[in-house]
């Protein structure tokens, strides 16, 4: 149903939403969509090096008991 829309279309529905909404309201959504794409992002890369953190913590030294005393 919306493979037809186009560029007029997304244009006639963005200048009916302006009007509907106003400016200032358009524009304070979207910073608010900003910032919670930029602290999605932030948690995102927070878990990733958490879970790295936590596997390099758990991994284990193979190297033979008679090797380590050398060292």
């Amino acid at each position: 149903m919306l493979n037809n829309i186009g560029l007029p279309g997304i244009l006639l529905i963005a200048v009916v939403v302006l009007v509907l909404f106003g400016r200032g309201k358009i524009s304070s959504l979207m910073g608010e969509v900003g910032k919670g794409i930029t602290s999605f992002k932030k948690g995102i890369n927070e878990g990733s090096k958490e879970l790295e953190d936590d596997a390099a913590d758990q991994a284990r030294d193979v190297t033979p008991e008679a090797d380590k005393d050398k060292a």
